[in-house]
Protein backbone atom coordinates (compact mmCIF):
# COMPACT_ATOMS: atom_id res chain seq x y z
CA UNK A 1 0.00 0.00 0.00
CA UNK A 2 1.53 3.31 -0.98
CA UNK A 3 1.69 6.05 1.70
CA UNK A 4 0.83 9.55 2.01
CA UNK A 5 2.40 11.99 4.05
CA UNK A 6 0.51 15.06 4.56
CA UNK A 7 3.61 18.30 5.85
CA UNK A 8 1.51 20.83 7.52
CA UNK A 9 3.95 23.45 8.51
CA UNK A 10 1.54 25.85 7.24
CA UNK A 11 -1.84 24.36 8.05
CA UNK A 12 -4.39 22.65 5.75
CA UNK A 13 -8.20 23.16 3.86
CA UNK A 14 -10.41 21.48 1.53
CA UNK A 15 -8.74 23.07 -1.42
CA UNK A 16 -5.15 22.90 -0.82
CA UNK A 17 -5.67 19.48 -0.04
CA UNK A 18 -7.03 19.12 -3.72
CA UNK A 19 -4.59 21.22 -5.21
CA UNK A 20 -1.50 18.97 -3.63
CA UNK A 21 -3.51 15.70 -4.64
CA UNK A 22 -3.51 17.32 -8.08
CA UNK A 23 -0.40 18.08 -8.16
CA UNK A 24 0.85 14.80 -7.56
CA UNK A 25 -0.59 13.30 -10.69
CA UNK A 26 -4.38 12.93 -10.28
CA UNK A 27 -5.89 14.53 -13.62
CA UNK A 28 -8.34 17.38 -13.65
CA UNK A 29 -10.63 15.49 -15.71
CA UNK A 30 -10.92 12.55 -13.52
CA UNK A 31 -11.62 15.06 -10.73
CA UNK A 32 -14.54 16.62 -13.23
CA UNK A 33 -16.38 13.33 -14.35
CA UNK A 34 -16.40 12.25 -10.36
CA UNK A 35 -17.95 15.57 -9.46
CA UNK A 36 -20.32 15.36 -12.00
CA UNK A 37 -21.97 12.84 -10.46
CA UNK A 38 -23.43 14.27 -7.48
CA UNK A 39 -26.00 15.99 -10.04
CA UNK A 40 -25.02 19.34 -8.33
CA UNK A 41 -24.98 22.68 -9.89
CA UNK A 42 -24.44 26.12 -8.94
CA UNK A 43 -20.34 25.95 -9.43
CA UNK A 44 -17.75 25.50 -11.74
CA UNK A 45 -13.86 24.77 -11.08
CA UNK A 46 -10.38 26.44 -11.98
CA UNK A 47 -7.40 24.45 -11.58
CA UNK A 48 -4.18 26.26 -12.43
CA UNK A 49 -0.61 25.97 -11.45
CA UNK A 50 1.13 28.95 -10.27
CA UNK A 51 3.58 29.65 -7.60
CA UNK A 52 3.69 30.41 -4.25
CA UNK A 53 6.64 31.49 -2.40
CA UNK A 54 8.93 30.51 -5.05
CA UNK A 55 7.22 27.30 -5.15
CA UNK A 56 5.48 25.86 -7.77
CA UNK A 57 2.46 24.33 -7.30
CA UNK A 58 -1.78 23.67 -8.11
CA UNK A 59 -4.08 26.34 -7.24
CA UNK A 60 -7.27 24.77 -7.06
CA UNK A 61 -10.70 26.97 -6.81
CA UNK A 62 -14.60 26.62 -6.55
CA UNK A 63 -16.22 29.50 -8.50
CA UNK A 64 -20.55 29.77 -7.37
CA UNK A 65 -22.54 30.85 -9.98
CA UNK A 66 -25.55 32.67 -8.92
CA UNK A 67 -28.31 34.43 -11.51
CA UNK A 68 -25.77 34.42 -14.04
CA UNK A 69 -23.32 35.89 -11.74
CA UNK A 70 -19.70 34.29 -10.41
CA UNK A 71 -18.34 34.04 -7.10
CA UNK A 72 -14.83 32.67 -5.42
CA UNK A 73 -15.41 31.22 -2.49
CA UNK A 74 -12.45 29.36 -1.61
CA UNK A 75 -8.74 30.58 -1.35
CA UNK A 76 -6.88 28.05 1.20
CA UNK A 77 -6.05 28.54 4.98
CA UNK A 78 -7.11 31.90 6.12
CA UNK A 79 -10.35 31.46 4.78
CA UNK A 80 -12.86 28.67 5.11
CA UNK A 81 -16.33 28.81 3.32
CA UNK A 82 -17.86 27.51 6.65
CA UNK A 83 -16.91 30.60 8.41
CA UNK A 84 -19.38 32.73 6.41
CA UNK A 85 -23.21 33.31 6.20
CA UNK A 86 -23.06 34.87 2.23
CA UNK A 87 -20.47 35.49 -0.13
CA UNK A 88 -20.27 38.80 -0.04
CA UNK A 89 -16.01 38.24 -0.02
CA UNK A 90 -14.02 37.59 -2.89
CA UNK A 91 -10.27 36.54 -3.72
CA UNK A 92 -8.26 36.46 -6.63
CA UNK A 93 -7.49 33.11 -8.06
CA UNK A 94 -4.35 32.53 -10.52
CA UNK A 95 -3.85 32.17 -13.59
CA UNK A 96 -1.24 29.41 -15.81
CA UNK A 97 -1.17 27.09 -18.57
CA UNK A 98 -3.14 24.65 -17.30
CA UNK A 99 -6.81 25.37 -16.79
CA UNK A 100 -9.83 23.02 -16.08
CA UNK A 101 -13.53 23.90 -15.85
CA UNK A 102 -16.76 22.55 -15.26
CA UNK A 103 -20.20 24.77 -15.81
CA UNK A 104 -23.06 24.61 -14.10
CA UNK A 105 -26.07 26.97 -13.16
CA UNK A 106 -27.76 28.10 -10.13
CA UNK A 107 -27.50 28.32 -6.16
CA UNK A 108 -28.87 26.12 -4.04
CA UNK A 109 -30.01 27.31 -0.59
CA UNK A 110 -28.32 26.22 2.97
CA UNK A 111 -28.12 22.43 3.45
CA UNK A 112 -27.87 20.23 6.85
CA UNK A 113 -26.49 17.37 7.20
CA UNK A 114 -29.56 14.67 6.48
CA UNK A 115 -29.59 16.75 2.97
CA UNK A 116 -26.19 16.85 2.46
CA UNK A 117 -25.92 12.80 2.92
CA UNK A 118 -29.48 12.19 1.08
CA UNK A 119 -27.23 14.18 -2.03
CA UNK A 120 -24.10 11.93 -1.58
CA UNK A 121 -26.25 8.75 -1.12
CA UNK A 122 -28.00 9.20 -4.67
CA UNK A 123 -25.37 9.51 -6.46
CA UNK A 124 -23.11 7.60 -8.81
CA UNK A 125 -20.29 7.82 -6.86
CA UNK A 126 -18.17 4.95 -5.61
CA UNK A 127 -19.55 3.39 -2.71
CA UNK A 128 -16.06 4.38 -0.98
CA UNK A 129 -16.62 7.98 -1.79
CA UNK A 130 -20.29 8.14 -0.64
CA UNK A 131 -18.88 6.19 2.74
CA UNK A 132 -15.97 8.73 3.47
CA UNK A 133 -17.46 11.86 2.17
CA UNK A 134 -20.97 11.34 4.58
CA UNK A 135 -18.04 10.51 6.86
CA UNK A 136 -16.16 13.65 7.07
CA UNK A 137 -19.37 16.04 7.04
CA UNK A 138 -20.42 13.81 9.73
CA UNK A 139 -17.43 14.81 11.78
CA UNK A 140 -18.64 18.53 11.04
CA UNK A 141 -21.65 18.48 11.85
CA UNK A 142 -21.04 16.76 15.12
CA UNK A 143 -18.78 19.78 15.86
CA UNK A 144 -20.85 22.00 14.74
CA UNK A 145 -23.60 20.34 16.87
CA UNK A 146 -21.54 20.37 19.70
CA UNK A 147 -20.71 24.29 19.19
CA UNK A 148 -24.52 24.98 19.23
CA UNK A 149 -26.09 22.42 20.93
CA UNK A 150 -27.42 20.54 18.55
CA UNK A 151 -28.06 17.13 17.46
CA UNK A 152 -25.91 16.36 13.95
CA UNK A 153 -29.09 15.66 12.29
CA UNK A 154 -30.41 18.99 12.90
CA UNK A 155 -27.12 21.30 11.97
CA UNK A 156 -27.76 23.76 9.37
CA UNK A 157 -24.70 24.11 7.40
CA UNK A 158 -23.83 27.91 6.20
CA UNK A 159 -21.13 27.24 3.46
CA UNK A 160 -19.84 23.80 4.62
CA UNK A 161 -23.25 22.69 3.76
CA UNK A 162 -23.21 24.96 -0.05
CA UNK A 163 -22.08 23.98 -2.95
CA UNK A 164 -18.72 24.52 -2.67
CA UNK A 165 -17.87 22.88 0.65
CA UNK A 166 -19.31 19.51 -0.36
CA UNK A 167 -16.98 19.88 -3.80
CA UNK A 168 -13.90 20.58 -1.50
CA UNK A 169 -14.64 17.37 0.80
CA UNK A 170 -16.36 15.41 -2.13
CA UNK A 171 -13.39 16.26 -4.19
CA UNK A 172 -10.49 15.10 -1.66
CA UNK A 173 -12.37 11.85 -1.53
CA UNK A 174 -12.27 11.52 -5.53
CA UNK A 175 -8.66 12.37 -5.33
CA UNK A 176 -7.20 9.57 -2.39
CA UNK A 177 -9.74 7.12 -4.50
CA UNK A 178 -7.66 8.08 -7.70
CA UNK A 179 -4.62 8.02 -5.97
CA UNK A 180 -5.32 4.56 -4.76
CA UNK A 181 -6.74 5.03 -1.26
CA UNK A 182 -2.78 5.20 0.42
CA UNK A 183 -2.21 5.27 4.20
CA UNK A 184 -2.16 9.00 5.10
CA UNK A 185 -0.43 10.01 7.67
CA UNK A 186 0.50 14.17 8.93
CA UNK A 187 3.16 16.02 10.66
CA UNK A 188 1.62 18.27 13.66
CA UNK A 189 -1.17 19.63 13.11
CA UNK A 190 0.19 23.63 13.06
CA UNK A 191 -2.08 26.55 13.79
CA UNK A 192 -2.30 30.63 13.76
CA UNK A 193 -3.58 33.06 16.12
CA UNK A 194 -5.68 35.67 15.71
CA UNK A 195 -9.32 35.87 14.95
CA UNK A 196 -11.69 35.43 12.32
CA UNK A 197 -15.06 36.16 11.60
CA UNK A 198 -17.55 33.39 11.73
CA UNK A 199 -21.59 33.57 10.54
CA UNK A 200 -22.24 33.76 14.40
CA UNK A 201 -19.39 36.27 15.72
CA UNK A 202 -16.16 37.19 15.44
CA UNK A 203 -13.71 34.35 17.24
CA UNK A 204 -10.14 33.29 18.21
CA UNK A 205 -8.14 30.87 15.74
CA UNK A 206 -8.73 27.73 16.50
CA UNK A 207 -12.11 28.53 15.60
CA UNK A 208 -14.38 25.99 17.76
CA UNK A 209 -15.42 23.89 15.28
CA UNK A 210 -11.77 23.48 13.87
CA UNK A 211 -11.00 22.94 17.92
CA UNK A 212 -13.85 20.11 18.40
CA UNK A 213 -12.96 17.99 14.91
CA UNK A 214 -9.22 18.11 16.08
CA UNK A 215 -10.20 16.75 19.95
CA UNK A 216 -13.08 14.50 19.22
CA UNK A 217 -10.02 12.61 16.94
CA UNK A 218 -7.78 13.54 20.19
CA UNK A 219 -4.99 15.25 17.55
CA UNK A 220 -3.37 17.86 19.36
CA UNK A 221 -2.69 21.32 18.00
CA UNK A 222 0.12 23.48 17.81
CA UNK A 223 -0.01 27.60 17.77
CA UNK A 224 3.00 29.58 15.93
CA UNK A 225 3.50 33.03 14.82
CA UNK A 226 1.54 33.24 11.56
CA UNK A 227 -1.76 36.00 12.81
CA UNK A 228 -4.30 34.26 10.76
CA UNK A 229 -5.51 31.05 10.60
CA UNK A 230 -4.28 28.45 9.23
CA UNK A 231 -6.35 25.28 10.13
CA UNK A 232 -9.83 25.37 8.86
CA UNK A 233 -12.91 23.40 9.98
CA UNK A 234 -12.89 21.40 6.23
CA UNK A 235 -9.63 20.92 6.72
CA UNK A 236 -9.38 19.39 10.17
CA UNK A 237 -11.98 16.89 8.93
CA UNK A 238 -10.05 15.82 6.42
CA UNK A 239 -8.05 15.10 8.47
CA UNK A 240 -9.67 13.28 10.94
CA UNK A 241 -11.12 11.16 8.93
CA UNK A 242 -7.92 10.01 6.93
CA UNK A 243 -4.79 10.87 8.54
CA UNK A 244 -3.74 7.64 11.10
CA UNK A 245 -0.94 8.93 13.05
CA UNK A 246 0.64 12.82 13.74
CA UNK A 247 4.29 13.09 13.90
CA UNK A 248 7.61 13.65 12.00
CA UNK A 249 8.93 11.94 8.77
CA UNK A 250 10.16 8.26 9.79
CA UNK A 251 12.09 6.46 7.12
CA UNK A 252 9.97 8.00 4.54
CA UNK A 253 11.25 7.35 1.11
CA UNK A 254 9.72 10.45 -1.23
CA UNK A 255 8.56 9.07 -4.77
CA UNK A 256 6.95 12.05 -5.45
CA UNK A 257 5.83 15.56 -3.93
CA UNK A 258 2.89 17.61 -4.30
CA UNK A 259 2.37 21.25 -3.44
CA UNK A 260 -1.48 23.02 -3.06
CA UNK A 261 -1.50 26.66 -2.97
CA UNK A 262 -3.74 28.44 -0.78
CA UNK A 263 -4.49 32.48 -1.24
CA UNK A 264 -3.06 34.38 1.22
CA UNK A 265 0.94 35.63 1.73
CA UNK A 266 1.69 34.67 4.96
CA UNK A 267 4.18 36.26 6.78
CA UNK A 268 6.09 33.58 7.97
CA UNK A 269 5.83 30.44 5.95
CA UNK A 270 3.92 29.76 2.53
CA UNK A 271 0.60 29.10 1.96
CA UNK A 272 1.02 25.56 0.97
CA UNK A 273 0.12 22.15 1.65
CA UNK A 274 3.53 19.94 0.98
CA UNK A 275 1.65 15.78 -0.11
CA UNK A 276 4.02 13.51 -0.24
CA UNK A 277 3.69 10.06 -1.81
CA UNK A 278 5.98 7.48 -0.76
CA UNK A 279 6.97 3.73 -0.79
CA UNK A 280 7.56 2.78 1.95
CA UNK A 281 7.68 4.61 5.83
CA UNK A 282 9.92 2.66 7.79
CA UNK A 283 8.44 -0.07 9.46
CA UNK A 284 4.87 1.28 9.58
CA UNK A 285 4.28 -0.34 5.41
CA UNK A 286 4.09 -4.07 7.27
CA UNK A 287 1.71 -3.06 10.02
CA UNK A 288 -1.88 -4.12 9.54
CA UNK A 289 -3.43 -0.69 9.11
CA UNK A 290 -4.23 0.26 12.78
CA UNK A 291 -3.63 4.19 13.84
CA UNK A 292 -0.65 5.08 15.78
CA UNK A 293 -0.58 7.94 18.35
CA UNK A 294 0.90 9.00 22.31
CA UNK A 295 -0.83 9.00 24.93
CA UNK A 296 0.29 9.87 28.41
CA UNK A 297 -1.08 7.79 31.63
CA UNK A 298 -1.30 9.95 35.02
CA UNK A 299 -1.38 7.84 38.32
CA UNK A 300 -2.09 8.23 41.72
CA UNK A 301 -2.55 5.98 44.85
CA UNK A 302 -5.20 7.61 47.57
CA UNK A 303 -6.14 6.00 51.04
CA UNK A 304 -8.58 8.49 52.11
CA UNK A 305 -10.86 8.71 49.29
CA UNK A 306 -14.35 8.62 49.56
CA UNK A 307 -16.30 6.71 46.56
CA UNK A 308 -18.59 9.65 46.45
CA UNK A 309 -15.38 11.69 45.34
CA UNK A 310 -14.39 9.46 42.67
CA UNK A 311 -17.40 8.99 41.36
CA UNK A 312 -17.78 13.02 40.97
CA UNK A 313 -13.99 13.24 39.60
CA UNK A 314 -14.59 10.43 36.95
CA UNK A 315 -17.15 11.63 35.40
CA UNK A 316 -16.19 15.62 35.78
CA UNK A 317 -13.14 14.85 34.27
CA UNK A 318 -14.02 12.79 31.36
CA UNK A 319 -16.40 15.80 30.26
CA UNK A 320 -13.56 18.12 30.76
CA UNK A 321 -11.46 16.30 27.86
CA UNK A 322 -10.03 13.06 29.27
CA UNK A 323 -9.80 10.04 27.50
CA UNK A 324 -10.09 7.39 30.17
CA UNK A 325 -10.26 7.98 33.77
CA UNK A 326 -10.73 4.45 36.18
CA UNK A 327 -9.90 3.28 39.89
CA UNK A 328 -8.54 0.18 40.69
CA UNK A 329 -8.75 -1.22 43.87
CA UNK A 330 -5.11 -1.83 45.54
CA UNK A 331 -3.22 -2.87 49.05
CA UNK A 332 -0.83 -0.03 49.70
CA UNK A 333 1.75 -0.24 52.53
CA UNK A 334 1.15 -0.65 55.84
CA UNK A 335 -1.56 -3.28 54.72
CA UNK A 336 -3.91 -0.36 53.84
CA UNK A 337 -6.69 -1.08 51.07
CA UNK A 338 -6.43 1.84 48.52
CA UNK A 339 -7.29 3.37 45.24
CA UNK A 340 -4.79 3.57 42.24
CA UNK A 341 -6.43 6.26 39.96
CA UNK A 342 -5.42 5.89 36.42
CA UNK A 343 -6.36 8.81 33.55
CA UNK A 344 -5.60 8.88 30.29
CA UNK A 345 -4.74 11.95 27.59
CA UNK A 346 -3.16 13.60 24.95
CA UNK A 347 0.12 14.82 25.46
CA UNK A 348 -0.91 18.61 25.29
CA UNK A 349 -3.19 18.47 28.49
CA UNK A 350 -1.11 16.41 30.66
CA UNK A 351 -0.36 18.99 32.93
CA UNK A 352 -4.29 20.09 33.00
CA UNK A 353 -5.14 16.92 34.10
CA UNK A 354 -1.91 16.48 36.35
CA UNK A 355 -3.46 20.00 38.23
CA UNK A 356 -6.68 18.64 38.38
CA UNK A 357 -5.45 15.31 39.78
CA UNK A 358 -3.47 17.36 42.32
CA UNK A 359 -6.77 19.88 43.47
CA UNK A 360 -9.53 17.56 43.14
CA UNK A 361 -8.11 14.59 44.84
CA UNK A 362 -6.13 13.94 48.12
CA UNK A 363 -3.22 13.16 46.32
CA UNK A 364 0.11 14.50 46.69
CA UNK A 365 2.06 13.46 43.79
CA UNK A 366 1.09 12.28 40.07
CA UNK A 367 2.97 9.46 38.43
CA UNK A 368 3.72 10.23 34.24
CA UNK A 369 4.44 8.13 31.92
CA UNK A 370 4.21 8.97 28.04
CA UNK A 371 3.35 5.54 25.67
CA UNK A 372 3.13 4.94 22.27
CA UNK A 373 -0.59 3.35 21.29
CA UNK A 374 -2.01 1.22 18.29
CA UNK A 375 -5.77 1.49 17.75
CA UNK A 376 -8.24 0.87 15.30
CA UNK A 377 -9.56 3.77 12.64
CA UNK A 378 -12.91 4.80 14.55
CA UNK A 379 -15.56 6.80 12.47
CA UNK A 380 -19.54 6.97 13.15
CA UNK A 381 -22.38 6.33 11.09
CA UNK A 382 -26.52 6.65 11.82
CA UNK A 383 -28.63 3.82 11.18
CA UNK A 384 -32.25 3.55 11.10
CA UNK A 385 -33.87 0.67 13.35
CA UNK A 386 -37.40 0.01 14.53
CA UNK A 387 -37.29 2.17 17.19
CA UNK A 388 -35.64 5.31 15.80
CA UNK A 389 -32.40 6.28 14.15
CA UNK A 390 -29.15 5.14 16.35
CA UNK A 391 -25.10 6.03 16.12
CA UNK A 392 -23.00 3.60 15.59
CA UNK A 393 -19.34 3.70 16.17
CA UNK A 394 -17.15 1.75 13.41
CA UNK A 395 -13.65 0.48 13.90
CA UNK A 396 -11.48 -0.30 11.03
CA UNK A 397 -8.20 -2.20 10.77
CA UNK A 398 -7.23 -0.98 7.56
CA UNK A 399 -10.28 -1.43 5.29
CA UNK A 400 -11.78 -4.17 7.23
CA UNK A 401 -14.41 -3.47 9.75
CA UNK A 402 -13.73 -5.51 12.62
CA UNK A 403 -15.60 -3.56 15.47
CA UNK A 404 -19.36 -2.75 15.12
CA UNK A 405 -20.59 -0.74 18.58
CA UNK A 406 -23.82 0.69 18.80
CA UNK A 407 -23.61 4.15 21.17
CA UNK A 408 -25.52 2.35 24.32
CA UNK A 409 -27.17 5.58 25.93
CA UNK A 410 -28.87 6.11 22.43
CA UNK A 411 -29.88 2.52 22.67
CA UNK A 412 -31.19 2.74 26.36
CA UNK A 413 -33.26 5.76 25.91
CA UNK A 414 -35.12 4.46 22.40
CA UNK A 415 -35.51 1.37 24.33
CA UNK A 416 -36.97 2.98 27.22
CA UNK A 417 -39.37 4.62 24.82
CA UNK A 418 -40.14 1.88 22.79
CA UNK A 419 -40.89 -0.30 26.11
CA UNK A 420 -38.52 -2.87 24.49
CA UNK A 421 -35.59 -5.14 25.95
CA UNK A 422 -31.77 -2.95 25.47
CA UNK A 423 -30.66 -6.02 23.91
CA UNK A 424 -32.99 -6.14 21.02
CA UNK A 425 -32.50 -2.48 20.03
CA UNK A 426 -29.01 -2.83 20.47
CA UNK A 427 -28.69 -5.96 18.32
CA UNK A 428 -31.32 -4.47 15.88
CA UNK A 429 -28.91 -1.26 15.22
CA UNK A 430 -25.88 -3.67 15.05
CA UNK A 431 -27.31 -5.77 12.38
CA UNK A 432 -28.68 -2.38 10.78
CA UNK A 433 -24.55 -1.20 10.84
CA UNK A 434 -23.34 -4.14 9.18
CA UNK A 435 -26.23 -3.91 6.25
CA UNK A 436 -25.44 -0.87 5.42
CA UNK A 437 -21.22 -1.16 5.75
CA UNK A 438 -22.12 -4.62 3.45
CA UNK A 439 -24.30 -2.77 0.69
CA UNK A 440 -21.33 0.41 0.98
CA UNK A 441 -18.10 -2.06 0.66
CA UNK A 442 -16.19 -1.14 -2.23
CA UNK A 443 -16.06 -2.50 -5.59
Amino acid sequence: MQTLYLDLFSGISGDMLIGALLDLGVPGTTLERGLQRLNLDGYHLHISRRHKSGIEGVKFDVHLTADGSCHEISGGAGHDPSHEEGHAHTHSHGAGPDHTHVHASGHGPQRDFRSIRSLIEASDLSPWVKERSIAVFHRVAVAEGKVHGLPPEKVHFHEVGAVDSIIDIVGACLCLEALGRPRVLASAVVEGTGWVNCAHGRFPVPTPATLEILGARGIGITQCEEPQELVTPTGAALLAEFAESFGPMRGLIARKTGYGLGTRENRTRPNVVRAILADAVDALADEPGWERDTVVILETNLDDVTGEVLGHFVESTLKAGALDVFHTPVQMKKNRPGTLLTLLCVPEDADRFTERLLRHTSAFGVRRSVLERRKLHRDWITVKTPVGEVKVKIGRLGDEVVQVAPEFEICRDKAVQAGAPIAEVYEAARAAARAFLAGNRPE
